[in-house]
């Protein structure tokens, strides 16, 4: 029997401690650009706080789950502690000043992968709590967005993200559709569940110049007389599981030879977002969901790049 053994355990340790240090996620480059100095132009007056002071505002909501005007008093506690001579912007401008941050927030990750899976989970608005659901039954006021990500197996980072409805237009393989748009051109693998196996989804890999590790359906059919390489390729992947027996068994070993189990370590990623930074989604209007999702994002490639954990397989003691 095996178990996996954890190989920099001392190293990883001490992440978990830093993630936790406000001086990391108050460092000395967000306090170097946390006053405005751009002029836009408009009438007014200008911007007091810069997109960084927001951001980094946002940041440290997010890891502590503050709300708005407990994050403001927190920064005024650290600005006091740590002697900056800083002001604070209020829980009004922070909130005013998110819901166009997302503009800017597009780029989650500079990693050139090779590799990337994409995969979406639900995030909750408002609604009642799992205790009275089950008790009582789901409500009308229960509401959820899907959340759609692009992530890097080799480094655990999200490379691309979306949010959107749970409505028409949040299908997974429409939205990684558009992702792939996003993604940097050295990715030659990408990977996915049944729910990707759309042509229009293969049709955009495929024009990346990547391959598509995706599962067709148990019962998928091998589509004659086609000349769209994305749909030889459905085919090829469908006569390999047949060649291999057709059953469980074969579409087990169709995977093991696609390299198919990185896709999930995605799952591990979801699993973190919702475990450090929340499931649910303390905005109501949504620019500011959408600014809330990315800051997720980048909370978890922040914590990410600090350390993880590197184990492998050893036969049990």
């Amino acid at each position: 029997m095996e178990c996996y053994r954890i190989k920099n355990w001392s190293d990883y340790n001490k992440s978990l401690i830093q993630r936790g240090s406000i001086t990391f996620w108050f460092s000395e480059e967000a306090i170097s650009k946390w006053h405005s100095t751009s002029h836009t132009g408009e009438k007014g007056r200008p911007q007091t706080y810069s997109d960084d002071a927001i951001l980094s505002a946002l940041l440290i909501r997010t890891v502590y789950h503050l709300p708005l005007r407990a994050l403001q008093g927190f920064l005024h506690s650290l600005v006091i502690l740590l002697g900056i001579p800083i002001s604070v912007p209020c829980y009004s401008q922070i909130c005013r000043r998110s819901k166009d941050l997302g503009k800017a927030l597009t780029k989650i990750s500079k990693r050139q992968p090779s590799d990337i899976v994409f995969d979406s989970t639900g995030l909750k608005v408002y609604g009642e709590g799992e205790w009275k659901v089950r008790q009582h039954g789901i409500s009308k006021r229960r509401t959820w967005r899907k959340f759609h990500i692009g992530m890097d197996p080799d480094s655990g980072e999200i490379i691309v993200a979306e949010l959107t409805s749970n409505g028409a237009g949040s299908g997974d393989g429409e939205v990684a559709r558009k992702l792939m748009k996003k993604v940097p051109r050295r990715v030659k693998r990408v990977f996915g569940d049944g729910a990707y196996d759309g042509i229009e989804f293969r049709q955009a890999v495929d024009n990346a110049r990547a391959e598509a590790i995706i599962p067709p359906a148990r019962d998928a059919v091998v589509h004659e007389d086609t000349i769209d390489p994305s749909i030889k390729k459905r085919n090829d992947a469908i006569q390999e599981i047949a060649g291999l027996g057709g059953d469980d068994s074969a579409r087990k070993l169709w995977k093991v030879l696609k390299d198919y189990h990185r896709r999930s370590l995605v799952e591990t990623t979801m699993y973190r977002i919702k475990q450090l930074t929340g499931a649910n989604l303390k905005s109501r209007e949504w620019k500011r969901q959408r600014t809330e999702s990315y800051v997720k994002c980048l909370t978890i490639n922040m914590m990410t790049k600090l350390g993880m954990p590197k184990g492998k397989w050893v036969e049990a003691a």
